[in-house]
């Protein structure tokens, strides 16, 4: 699941990851789109961790909290074009969640075979991308990952609430898959209150299906 911005970030920690961000590309003389990753500690000390220079999975969010289309942007930067503008502020909340297929009651184990039955959220604010449907057979030997279900809304909470609904119109039938995981996810007090940090998981406990609230 990804998200932004983030609960953690303030202006003044996204300024300077900015900058930091900006100097890596310069430093390399890189153009085109990328993507710099770091590690930030409770104190908002922050640390490079990788740059990918390419477009990556948790772009819709990015597009989605500024209003802007990445992949126009990219074909642009490749043509020759100016961009349409520069240092974009966040105007929204979204959120993606990887829709996997994988059984999270079983460690997330890979579930690869033929999904039957395939119905996708919609909605204002709702956006999946994906390149299944009914009838498609899920590859054991590729990427897990077969859908990106994103919401964006006007807060944090407003996001979350429409995910929620969004994630209980998500109908995949046929394999598993990592809807209930990101059910839960949604419902949990210290996700809700944005208390969660790289270790969030290990003590994150997953309701079996007979034991889920309605």
């Amino acid at each position: 699941m990804e998200e932004a911005p983030s609960p953690f970030m303030t202006d003044e920690l996204r300024q300077r990851m900015g900058d930091a961000a900006i100097k890596a590309g310069k430093s390399i003389n890189y153009e085109g789109v990328g993507t710099v990753e770091f590690l930030v500690d409770k104190n908002r000390d922050f640390y490079f961790m990788e740059m990918n220079t390419r477009i990556q999975v948790e772009h819709p969010v990015t597009e989605e909290v500024i209003d802007h289309d990445l992949i126009k942007e990219q074909i642009k930067v490749a043509a020759g074009i100016k961009i349409s503008g520069e240092n974009y502020i966040p105007t929204m909340h979204a959120m993606e969640c990887r829709i996997n297929a994988e059984d999270p009651y079983n460690n997330f184990r890979p579930s690869p075979g033929t999904i039957k039955s395939f119905h996708s959220a919609k909605g204002h604010g709702v956006r999946v991308d994906t390149h299944v449907y009914a009838g498609y057979t899920v590859s054991p030997y590729y990427d897990s990952m077969i859908a990106k279900l994103i919401c964006k809304a006007q807060t944090r909470e407003e996001c979350i609430k429409k995910m929620q609904r969004a994630l209980d119109e998500f109908i995949v039938e046929g394999i598993k898959t990592t809807v209930p995981f990101h059910q839960q996810l949604m419902r949990n007090e210290k996700f809700k209150a944005g208390d969660f940090h790289t270790g969030f998981l290990n003590d994150f406990e997953l309701e079996e299906p007979d034991k889920k609230k309605k």
